[in-house]
């Protein structure tokens, strides 16, 4: 029976980002995601032909995955600002794993940063067309960036959301 090709170069991808995440770049080495993946280097090799272009393909599912998330955003309509801040302290998801893997690339890979940067104006510009200030949607997406961060890093607070949503509640929104 035939592996679904697109089944396979996920599996690599997963393989990829939970590699860098746990044992950075030198970690996320071309055997190290083929044996994780549970395929052959050949097999890896099939689909990316080097770790740059595994690199280029899970920047790729992070676009993906961001203009998904943008679109959520957006069906969220006059909700969108809270969805977002809702989200934001999700982890485990495909999205925090690619934001993370992308996060690991940063430090050394200048698409992996212009992706992060990407990422971010595309959240700050659903958030601005939404609320129409862009001070505001600066401030919205500033604290999404720390609830994520603290949850991450196991710092959240159980209350943390209920806070920011009674402090947004006296602000009109």
């Amino acid at each position: 029976m035939a592996r679904n090709s697109t089944d396979t170069k996920e599996k690599l991808l997963d393989a990829f980002d939970v590699l860098l995440d746990k044992q950075g770049i030198s970690g996320a080495t071309l055997d190290a995601v083929a044996a994780k993946a549970g395929v052959s280097k050949g097999g890896l090799l099939y689909h990316y032909g080097s770790k740059a272009e595994l690199i280029k393909g899970s920047l790729e599912r992070l676009d993906q995955l961001v203009d998904e998330d943008v679109a959520s955003m957006k069906a969220a309509g006059d909700r969108l600002h809270m969805y977002y801040l809702e989200t934001s302290a999700e982890t485990g998801t495909p999205l925090d794993r690619s934001l993370i893997a992308a996060s690991c690339l940063a430090q050394e890979n200048d698409e992996a940063k212009d992706s992060l940067r990407k990422t971010r104006e595309a959240w700050f510009d659903a958030l601005n067309e939404h609320l129409g200030d862009p001070d505001l949607a600066m401030t919205v997406q500033l604290i999404g960036d720390g609830m994520y961060f603290n949850q991450n890093f196991s710092l959240s607070q159980d209350e943390a959301l209920k806070h920011v949503k009674n402090v947004l509640a006296r602000l009109g929104l």
